[in-house]
């Protein structure tokens, strides 16, 4: 017996168990829907097992195609003999869709493709029991987030292609091809921290809608949070707006970090121990203030968080136009002010945006050269927004929440300049 094809067979019977648990618990809530249970996807994983190794032991591949369409016809005649199915059009044909897969899967492991073959079924799986998540997930949602997705996907597969990859400038800092590159990348970002969003809700706290609105915008929901504040002054309130606002900056500085990790990771030895340091002490602070927002019985009531879908093409234009423009600066200071002119300008460029700052800094020392500079810019970069942000809850929040982030934001700095002058 050769033990590799028997293992083989073996993983298809897997397959089809697992598939077949999943149908064999629809039969139990929903009778007459499912096309069967686990015994016959266990079966059907078999045959396809079986026809794939004759057609390839004999060399006749008509065999394994042959069998697949006798399974899909006997799947389309069972939806339509199913007077059950029949009956409600919204059933669909996903039971025959899962057996049909539970067969083709079989097949896969035979010929060479066992991995992908179990992880493709997992997902199956998966895809079958996490029905209603799902269902949710897209009543969620719009029109105008399909048409961002697709926006992203244009700009990524058709733009990107078309540009020019090498410099356009006399400084050889403006590449267009890179350029956008690194636009579609923070836009994608932003995209998955706005599904978060989307899938969490905004009404599941506080807390959590600070760590995923923090994935698209820390800027919107500190100014959402802060105005919040005046209406709401309970001390349960306050401190859970000031945990919200702290959360969305602890994502912030990860977000940094990963934008780094992705562009540039020599520069990530730089600015790792100032962003964990500053990360920390945000995190101590917004776990000090969720806690205190728990100890009162007052519920936290959340108004319209401002965050709104990241990707559009002329909000993607403008950022790669202030990208440009954070860049060519950044080459012009370090190359005619080192030093002193080109920490002035990641203060100015942090305090309006810190994604192109990162990103300008990542990409201009991918060279190597002056890693520890760059390091530091970035670090002024975030300390300068730190304080726009707070000088934005000072100005527009109220109560407590005001001198909770004062607070915050005083230690934050101090940790950042001192993490800057000792490593």
């Amino acid at each position: 017996m050769d033990l590799e094809v028997a293992r083989n067979f073996l993983i298809a019977l897997s397959i089809g168990a697992l598939i077949g648990i999943e149908r064999e618990k629809k039969k139990d809530t929903e009778p007459g829907r499912s096309v069967g249970g686990i015994r016959t996807h266990i079966l059907l994983a078999l045959i396809g097992a079986a026809s794939a190794w004759q057609a390839h032991a004999l060399a006749m591949d008509w065999i394994f195609v042959v069998t697949l369409a006798i399974v899909g016809i006997a799947m389309v005649a069972n939806s339509v003999r199913n007077p059950v199915r029949n009956q409600d059009s919204a059933s669909g044909l996903l039971s025959e869709v899962a057996a049909f897969t539970a067969c083709l899967l079989g097949g896969m492991v035979v010929v060479g493709n066992a991995a992908l073959a179990v992880a493709l079924a997992v997902a199956t799986s998966a895809v079958l029991a996490y029905k209603q998540p799902l269902h949710g997930l897209v009543d969620r949602i719009g029109v105008d987030d399909i048409y961002a997705g697709i926006k992203l996907l244009i700009a990524s597969f058709i733009v990107l292609p078309l540009l020019p990859d090498k410099a356009i400038d006399p400084w050889g800092a403006l590449n267009p091809h890179s350029l956008w590159l690194l636009v579609v990348l923070i836009s994608a970002l932003s995209l998955v921290g706005y599904a978060a969003v989307r899938w969490a809700g905004t009404t599941h706290g506080l807390a959590l809608t600070g760590i995923t609105g923090g994935l698209v915008s820390s800027t919107a929901i500190t100014l959402n949070f802060a105005r919040s504040s005046q209406i709401q002054h309970e001390p349960a309130q306050t401190h859970a707006f000031s945990a919200g606002i702290l959360l969305a900056w602890l994502v912030m500085f990860a977000r940094g970090m990963i934008l780094v990790a992705i562009v540039n990771t020599g520069l990530l030895r730089s600015i790792w121990i100032p962003f964990a340091a500053m990360g920390a002490v945000t995190a101590i602070f917004a776990g000090w203030h969720f806690r205190s927002s728990l100890a009162a019985s007052a519920p936290v009531e959340q108004h319209g968080i401002a965050v709104t879908n990241p990707f559009s093409l002329s909000s993607a234009i403008r950022f790669g136009a202030l990208f440009a423009l954070v860049l060519l600066v950044i080459k012009l200071a370090q190359e005619y002010a080192p030093g002193a002119g080109l920490y002035l300008v990641s203060a100015l460029a942090g305090s309006v945006d810190i994604d192109p700052l990162v990103l300008s800094l990542a990409k201009e020392s991918q060279s190597g050269a002056n890693l520890e500079q760059a390091g530091t810019a970035i670090v002024i970069g975030v300390l300068a927004n730190t304080v726009v942000k707070c000088a934005m809850v000072a100005g527009l929040g109220a109560g407590a929440t005001r001198r909770h982030i004062a607070a915050a934001s005083a230690a934050v700095i101090a940790t950042g300049l001192a993490a800057i002058w000792l490593f």
